[in-house]
């Protein structure tokens, strides 16, 4: 049943609930009308008893000279007079003095009117209908017997059976078409959304399904599924712009390394100029690598793939190896990274060190890059969170960094990085279930990383059990990421 199409179904449903309520009403209707039947003919024979009973008690009556005479129609009602014994006393000519009741039945019916059902009577060979009261003549108690044929009644009765056991089928055949069609008209609207749903493609991710007018379930299901397919679309297209972006930032890097080692092999050079190239190459391979990490970063956070794998992380030692990475950088820049002073509270915390060291690097890139002055990198211990700060005193983020920031591939035009780096902040605070933000100082800017990362006992871990990550080297030009 369940492989059937949905709109057959719904018919043969319709169809056997027709058939069952049909039915009911049919033999509810039938079994009324014989009820019926039976008691109109009960009234009938009693009033014609009560109207016999005078006549027949005066002497010398007789029943044969009352057939005809209205009390007694010839050929479908009968009577009969009987002791209590069961003898018959008198009787009209159709019934040839055959007695109808027995001796039982006219000892009960001398005690009180009673209606029996036969299914033939002398003379007449059909079904028919008796009813028998007591009443006194010429001062002996006697009983007397009034019937009708029923052949009329059960003829009609036979008729409505026969119309019942041709019209209920046919509601029924006549249902199941109708609940056919109707399911149908009903349903064309989703097989309308099928076919275009069998039609869409990645070359297309504009299609839409059409929906229907109204309000009902299939226009909300037709809506639902235009937003799904919305959202899809704008998933595409953020994984278009990714892999665009992608793939040309990493062609930048890429191609400036293929032209230092062509420099490098296409005419004999001096040992200073070697290690220069050398030295040029390995910045750009470097820089390739922390944009690989970045990428591959933001595509499992894209996935929802992006765990966290936590363990023991000292604070101050996190901020100590990440100013010692930069301070090479920053001093080539005529700046300097400054680390502010350590926060008692902020102790050894239980977070995944390299998302969060990468987050960290990229703050403090960012504020060598774009901004200006010290960049100062401190930790500060809040209520629920650990919170890393890294301000500059440059210009500041401006407006369309500030509201666009978190964006992948948002970057000052100006800037030589990927954009990335608020972005992969962003994801770290989300696997970790933190927050992170950013706020112009005037002069300066300020961006933070709060992690709500479970804080380990004060001694329950030293530095040295810590330990201390194996860092990347520093490039020369500190470049965002």
């Amino acid at each position: 049943m369940s492989r059937l199409p949905i709109r057959l179904r719904l018919a043969l449903f319709l169809a056997v609930v027709a058939a069952v309520l049909l039915s009911l009403v049919g033999g509810l209707g039938y079994a009324h009308l014989a009820a019926g039947q039976s008691h109109d003919l009960d009234l009938e024979l009693r009033q014609r008893a009560q109207d016999l009973i005078g006549p027949v008690s005066r002497p010398g009556s007789s029943l044969t000279g009352l057939a005809g005479t209205g009390f007694i129609e010839r050929g479908e009602s009968f009577a009969e007079i009987v002791t209590p014994t069961g003898r018959v006393l008198d009787a009209t000519p159709t019934l040839r003095g055959h007695a109808l009741l027995t001796a039982d039945e006219a000892t009960r019916a001398s005690r009180g009117t009673v209606t029996i059902d036969r299914s033939s009577v002398p003379g007449l060979d059909e079904p028919a209908r008796l009813l028998a009261t007591p009443f006194t003549r010429s001062g002996r108690a006697a009983v007397l017997v009034v019937g009708d044929t029923r052949e009329n009644g059960l003829e009609i009765l036979r008729r409505v059976r026969s119309q019942l056991l041709v019209g209920i089928p046919l509601l029924v055949l006549l249902t199941l078409v109708g609940a056919y069609v109707v399911a149908g008209a009903a349903l064309r609207p989703v097989e309308t959304m099928r076919r275009r749903a069998a039609e869409l493609s990645g070359r297309d991710p504009a299609l839409r399904l059409p929906v229907p007018p109204g309000d009902d379930e299939i226009s909300l299901l037709g809506a639902t599924l235009n937003e799904l397919l919305g959202r899809v679309e704008a998933t595409l297209e953020r994984e278009r712009a990714f892999v665009a972006h992608a793939s040309h930032e990493l062609r930048t890097p890429l191609a400036l390394l293929r032209t230092e080692l062509e420099l490098a092999v296409r005419r004999p050079r001096r040992t200073e100029e070697l290690v220069g190239a050398i030295d040029s190459a390995r910045d750009e391979l470097d820089r390739l690598e922390r944009l690989a990490e970045d990428l591959l970063l933001l595509a499992q956070a894209g996935e929802g793939e992006l765990t966290v794998q936590r363990e023991p992380v000292d604070v101050a030692r996190l901020l100590a190896d990440t100013g010692a990475r930069f301070a090479g950088a920053a001093e080539a820049a005529g700046r300097r990274i400054e680390l502010g002073p350590p926060d008692p509270g902020a102790g050894v915390m239980s977070v995944d060190r390299r998302q969060v060291q990468q987050a960290l690097t990229n703050l403090v890139v960012n504020a060598l890059e774009h901004g200006g002055g010290t960049v100062r990198a401190q930790a500060r211990r809040e209520p629920r969170h650990v919170r890393l700060i890294v301000t500059d005193e440059g210009g500041g983020f401006g407006a369309e960094m500030l509201a666009h920031g978190d964006e992948r591939f948002a970057r000052d035009p100006q800037s030589a990085g990927a954009g990335l780096g608020l972005s992969i902040v962003a994801a770290v605070a989300a696997a970790h279930g933190g927050a992170h933000g950013r706020r112009d100082l005037h002069p300066g800017a300020e961006a933070w990383l709060a992690l709500p990362a479970p804080m380990l006992p004060a001694g329950g871990e030293s530095p040295a059990a810590v330990g201390r990550p194996t860092m990347e080297p520093a490039s020369r030009d500190g470049a965002a990421r």
